[in-house]
């Protein structure tokens, strides 16, 4: 039954369910003025059969006065009840009240220091900021003060040289000159000076602001022999293309650290040296060392050169060039048409991949070759490549993508440079077939481990080699075939993974007396156990570097 709910279990009995309990009472009847009362069949209370006489009563008389006190105690307590449940009620709502109000009032005051604190950090930063403006304003000004103060500067120092008096042949002030050198090195020439001195035999005007050579420019000074340009602001539409024609004497030329887009055109025949690194050269056509048959030395690093902007042609005029450096370009492969005379070429830092069989047939006197810094690996080097080449001495691969030492190395190869690779193993009789052998092995940062070198892999060098390095490796043991090599000058083993030096391994005690080891670097392995004959070949103590070591 729901609360408040009312039933008859029973006829003339009334039930009510209240807070959970039940409370039944009896109908009460009212009296009945007649003389024979009946009660009517499905009904509680009689009613009169008289005709005429009225069933309603005029007074009600309460049948069982006891139950009817229980009801009315019982309905009594109930509404207290209700009326203390409903107080509970009214201070629950209230304390809930309160309770929301106070926080109500604590969220509105973080509210409030929350707003606060955001208030203050703006105003903070917005005073920084101000702060910050006002410093950068004051910097700009004083930038500002500076510059026109230097471009005052500059302006005297125009007016001063534009009064240089002509007993001095015209050099401008910050220039020095002894017998017949002339020095304008960073004295902030912007002009050429309009020299007027015959005897003059060397000018350097190295580290100025020049930024053009007129055609008159070395009428006064007719017999240079060397002139030093370098670091200017020199462009190639700057040089007037009859500036250098009349030097009759001149032998070497520096115009390193310019603008150049282009060899200037004209140079004169006498030249023997021209240096024109660091520029912007895009090209060289087969006229630009038109006439340069007495050049020995040519430097073009650092420009934008490669195989598809160098005429083969190029070249070609260049009958005594022995030294050539084009490192620091765009090369892809070896360019060609390198003159014959060559000794010494230089090809770093650029992006060589391959050497074909025959990109050095012509240079048969080439004795330096250097390719650092490129992208070689061992299977686009043709075998035949360099092979029967009889003065090629000196080879420097160091840090490209070769993972073996090269077969097929020049038979006069007596330098070999192999620093910074991915080399995981010496072939055996590598160095076999050379005449009068290697000398010199660089084998450091690479990936040598005891699998790598084979018994047989330094054949052919145990008389010849003087230095061989094979620090920075990962090598378990001393590699055999060293206690051979009866001409080593210098041996590096450091920086490996060596946990022992037995006897024999370094030193043939056959040959002890004979030995010619004077430095030996052995630390940063794990070296715990060593033999007492080790290093019985070594001249002196001093020369063994044996500390320190690793443990783990």
């Amino acid at each position: 039954m729901f609360n408040q709910a009312v039933w008859s279990p029973k006829p003339c009995m009334t039930c009510l369910c209240t807070g959970g309990r039940v409370v039944c009472d009896e109908i009460t009847c009212p009296t009945v003025q007649c003389h024979f009362p009946f009660t009517p069949a499905g009904e509680c209370c009689p009613v009169c059969t008289e005709p005429g006489r009225n069933t309603k009563c005029e007074h009600v008389m309460v049948q069982h006065p006891e139950k009817q006190r229980k009801i009315v105690e019982a309905r009594r307590r109930e509404e207290e009840e209700a009326l203390r449940l409903q107080e509970k009620k009214r201070e629950e709502e209230y304390r809930r009240q309160m309770e929301e109000e106070k926080e109500r009032r604590i969220q509105e005051e973080e509210d409030r220091k929350r707003k606060e604190a955001a208030e203050r950090k703006a105003q903070e930063k917005e005073r920084k900021l101000e702060e910050e403006r006002r410093r950068q304003e004051e910097l700009l000004r004083e930038e500002l003060l500076d510059e026109l103060k230097e471009v005052e500067a500059e302006e005297e120092e125009e007016e001063e040289e534009r009064e240089v008096v002509v007993d001095r042949g015209g050099l401008p002030p910050g220039c020095d000159i002894s017998d017949v050198t002339a020095t304008c090195e960073n004295a902030k020439l912007t002009h050429f000076p309009p020299l007027v001195i015959p005897e003059l035999k060397s000018l350097s005007l190295e580290g100025n602001n020049i930024n053009s050579i007129p055609a008159e420019a070395f009428n006064g000074i007719p017999n240079l022999e060397w002139i030093n340009l370098k670091k200017n602001k020199l462009t190639s539409a700057g040089i007037d293309a009859k500036a250098f024609k009349g030097l009759k004497m001149l032998s070497r030329l520096y115009l390193d650290g310019n603008l150049l887009e282009a060899v200037p055109p004209d140079l004169p025949p006498t030249l023997q040296e021209l240096k024109i690194s660091e520029n912007r050269l895009r090209g060289i056509d087969k006229t630009s060392f038109q006439d340069l048959s007495s050049l020995v030395i040519l430097e073009l690093e650092g420009n934008l050169l490669s195989e598809g902007n160098v005429n083969p042609l190029a070249f070609a005029p260049l009958k005594q060039l022995s030294y050539l450096r084009l490192g620091r370009n765009h090369f892809r492969t070896i360019p060609q048409g390198l003159p014959t005379s060559l000794l010494e070429l230089y090809l770093e830092n650029n992006l060589i991949e391959e050497i074909s069989e025959t990109v050095f047939n012509q240079t048969t006197n080439l004795n330096v070759l250097s390719l650092r810094h490129n992208r070689l690996d061992e299977t686009r080097i043709a075998p035949m490549a360099w092979f029967n080449h009889r003065n090629l001495e000196s080879i420097d691969l160091s840090h490209n993508d070769i993972y073996l030492v090269p077969s097929h190395l020049p038979r006069s190869l007596v330098h070999l440079v192999l620093v910074g690779n991915k080399i995981e193993r010496i072939p055996g009789y590598v160095f076999a077939h050379m005449v009068p052998g290697l000398e010199y092995l660089y084998l450091s940062y690479n990936k040598l481990d005891g699998e790598g070198i084979e018994p047989e892999s330094f054949f052919g060098s145990y008389h010849s080699m003087v230095e061989l390095c094979l620090d920075h490796n990962q090598l378990l043991a001393v590699p055999s075939g060293i206690n051979e090599m009866t001409g080593l000058h210098f041996l590096r083993l450091n920086n490996n993974m060596i946990r022992s030096i037995p006897d024999e391994s370094i030193c043939d005690p056959n040959h002890s007396e004979d030995s010619t080891l004077v430095a030996l670097r052995l630390e940063n392995n794990y070296i715990q156990e060593i033999s007492p004959t080790a290093f019985s070949c070594l001249r002196s103590s001093s020369s063994l570097i044996l500390k320190p070591q690793k443990t783990k």
